[in-house]
């Protein structure tokens, strides 16, 4: 299963099913980083919105907004309680109706892998759910995390209750809930947090039961590096088929973040841009297979932020933004690149999504790949634009073009 094939059979059925955004003139923001709880968030963003939308934001991804045992939000209990250490339900309310009333989709962070009991079980551990709305007992927790649930569908999430997702009453309250941030408190779009944890035919189902505007999920598995320096390996066709096949098991109604472009453009920066095209002249990552369904991104509040497991070289975002931006998949722009690093850097990324605007680029564009080479990567889209990145000078031989934006390394041409 996998690549191209299936990929467009399921879109089919998934804008069918799920009623899910189908144009792809997608861009996403993630709207938070690792540290944002200590700001008075929602307010912070509030005064966000006009610019968020004035940018071209269809869809902003916010943190995790129900209580949680910790203060980023991804150790959830009451999950319908939404006063969080990013500020209150009324702080939240009228973030989400500002943002409604400027087009800007929020996205819900929604953490379903595991949760935090609030009293003990036979065994000791804090796996019943007793005083809060959704009062689970031992049942519903995975016995592979120490509950009397069933086997998980899943990898662990290891020192927490991990929600058994087979069970029927489990997925009937999920699903209730699901309704609620959707009818009541107003997301319009999810994205589901650590899906390694359990099998995408639940997702599947809770999409179609919840209908989002657009989902994606956070499948995030390892490159493949080869010893002994733990050097990126320029194939990375079985880590972007494992993405793929995880959306294939949600009928396509799920998109999924890119990991793989986004681990492949991180070394490909630094010099060696014959990574970014594979053995068939494609884009190497999920996007050069099921672009539709592919969620771009080069960092997150897992990977820089103040976390850093798997950061982007910070001088060649704009590298990183150019290719993106440039190119099918729906891109994300990251909220310490547009907002913390100056407003050069604000500046130069919106002027490069309103070029993806004004010349209609979207999901599905075709690639052209011209160069692939250590200094030098350049290619034509949808024969409307053409772009390169990296230290060699380049530019396209057809007078047609004229330059649409250029800075550090990069530069766009259009007709």
């Amino acid at each position: 299963m996998g690549q191209m094939v299936s990929g467009e059979r399921f879109e089919e059925e998934a804008a069918r099913n799920g009623g899910i955004i189908k144009h792809g003139r997608e861009i996403l923001f993630q709207a938070y980083n690792w540290e944002s709880h200590k700001h008075n968030w929602w307010n912070n963003l509030e005064d966000k919105v006009t610019d968020l939308a004035k940018s071209g934001f269809t869809s902003a991804w916010l943190p995790p907004p129900t209580q949680s045992l910790s203060p980023e939000g991804y150790l959830p209990q009451n999950l319908y309680c939404l006063d969080s250490c990013y500020g209150s339900l009324d702080e939240l309310k009228a973030l989400l109706q500002k943002m409604n009333d400027h087009n800007v989709r929020a996205m819900a962070d929604v953490v379903i892998n595991h949760r935090i009991g609030t009293t003990q079980g036979s065994n000791g551990m804090y796996n019943r759910y007793d005083g809060i709305p959704i009062s689970w007992d031992e049942h519903a927790v995975t016995s592979c995390s120490g509950g009397m649930g069933n086997k998980a569908t899943g990898d662990n999430f290891d020192g927490v209750p991990n929600i058994d997702h087979s069970q029927s009453f489990v997925r009937k309250d999920i699903i209730e809930w699901l309704i609620w941030l959707r009818k009541t408190v107003g997301f319009q779009d999810f994205r589901f947090d650590f899906t390694k944890g359990y099998a995408g035919k639940f997702v599947k189902e809770y999409i179609e039961e919840s209908k989002p505007l657009f989902a994606v999920g956070e499948y995030w598995d390892s490159c493949e590096y080869s010893p002994p320096a733990s050097r990126l390996n320029y194939n990375q066709n079985n880590h972007r088929q494992r993405i793929i096949n995880w959306i294939d098991s949600t009928g396509g109604l799920c998109a999924a973040f890119d990991f793989t472009t986004k681990g492949i453009l991180q070394e490909a920066v630094k010099g060696e841009l014959w990574r970014l095209r594979d053995p068939e002249g494609k884009p190497p990552g999920v996007m050069g297979w099921w672009p539709s369904r592919s969620v771009t991104f080069i960092e997150n509040h897992d990977t820089g932020s103040t976390q850093g497991h798997w950061p982007f070289p910070s001088d060649h975002l704009m590298e990183g933004y150019a290719y993106i931006l440039t190119h099918p998949g729906i891109p994300t722009v990251f909220y310490d690149h547009f907002y913390d690093q100056g407003v050069s850097l604000h500046d130069e990324i919106a002027k490069l999504m309103e070029i993806r605007k004004q010349l209609d680029i979207h999901s599905r564009s075709a690639v052209k790949i011209l160069e692939a080479r250590s200094d030098l990567y350049s290619a034509i889209i949808d024969d409307k634009l053409c772009m390169k990145i990296g230290d060699g000078s380049w530019c396209p031989s057809d007078p047609e073009w004229r330059l649409a934006a250029s800075g550090d390394r990069y530069a766009v041409w259009h007709k």
